[in-house]
């Protein structure tokens, strides 16, 4: 076991998504992982301080600390707490700054603040148009959409709708592929008008099946036969109308939209 801290004086979203990416390249050791945001008094960083170094003599071993802390005087104090520092914001900022010839702010929570207004309004718009169009609920903003994902009963078309916007700014629609929809391989006469906007998603029927089964057990929803009949008809349909698909079953919500974005040539608006 060794302890692993997530520092930040915000959010702490960029120290933890780096520092779990270098984890995931030590899958043998058992991590314990601590999120302590928004460390921006210097009481904060002397708590955050006494806490690295009692994790540390609790687990025999220095604890592990991912920092994108911007104040020298909060990060000195973390230096000397007994962990092994592993500071993102100054690996890289000294450098920058040789390489562009200025001193850098140094000011708190830029990366995660509002910044450019018409950005974050964007955001939020395309976070709103996937919440509205979600789950085929409303199909008359379709023509408004950059891409419609549609798919069988949790293929992962929600969440991978909401990374898209909230991630590039995507406008991104689902439809749900049902049981009427299945019964033929022509498409959904709704989605039809908009061929050139579809994307399938696909997944291993026992990986549906698990998925199923844990929102409705012992259910026919959740059977393996159903989950086999869906997307083999599925499958069938994106084959027979020339609709990209990609297989969910085994790759995160991030690589999901990542792969769509790059095959489909969507323009991400940030």
């Amino acid at each position: 076991m060794r302890t692993v801290f997530f520092i930040s004086d915000r959010t702490g979203i960029t120290a933890e998504a780096l520092g779990n990416s270098l984890l995931t390249q030590f899958p043998e050791i058992n991590f314990k992982r601590v999120n302590l945001a928004f460390i921006d008094t210097q009481k904060k960083a002397q708590t955050a301080a006494l806490l690295i170094k009692e994790a540390s003599e609790a687990d025999g071993e220095p604890a592990l600390i991912f920092s994108t802390q911007v104040s020298a005087e909060y990060a000195h104090l973390l230096e000397n707490s007994g962990g092994i520092i592993f500071d993102f914001f100054e690996t890289f900022i000294s450098k920058m700054e040789d390489t562009l010839e200025t001193k850098s702010s140094h000011e708190m929570g830029l990366s995660h603040g509002v910044g450019n207004k018409n950005t974050y309004s964007g955001r939020i718009d395309s976070i709103n148009f996937a919440l509205n169009n979600d789950d085929g609920l409303s199909t008359k903003n379709y023509d408004h959409a950059d891409i419609i994902l549609t798919g069988v009963s949790r293929s992962g078309k929600t969440p991978t709708c909401l990374f898209l916007a909230l991630q590039y700014g995507i406008y991104a629609a689902n439809y749900p592929l049902i049981d009427e929809d299945l019964d033929s391989v022509k498409l959904p006469s709704v989605l039809k008008p908009f061929k050139s906007k579809l994307y399938g998603l696909s997944i291993n029927p026992v990986r549906l099946q698990n998925i199923r089964g844990e929102r409705r057990s012992n259910s026919g929803y959740a059977s393996i036969e159903q989950c086999q009949k869906e997307v083999r008809r599925a499958e069938d349909m994106y084959v027979q109308n020339n609709v990209p698909f990609i297989d969910t079953s085994h790759i995160s919500i991030e690589e999901i939209a990542g792969r769509i974005l790059q095959k489909s040539k969507l323009e991400r608006r940030y």
